[in-house]
């Protein structure tokens, strides 16, 4: 399995709405706290150690 970089969402704009709503309320801490839980709730789903080394590259130097 490799890293899907293509528009993999159907409705991208609403999962991003979903996200945002998901955050509404919550303070810097409790925002950061969800954060790391859905990453590693994702992680899991994902299961594949070399995809997740990739995504986290990407995520660090897509950043810059």
């Amino acid at each position: 399995m490799s890293l899907i970089t293509a528009k993999n969402i159907e409705d991208h704009d609403g999962a991003y709405a979903d996200l945002l709503a998901a955050h509404r309320g919550l303070d810097t801490e409790a925002s950061a706290a969800l954060n790391a839980r859905l990453i590693l709730i994702l992680m899991n789903h994902i299961g594949d150690r070399a995809v997740l080394r990739e995504a986290i590259d990407l995520a660090r130097t897509s950043g810059t």
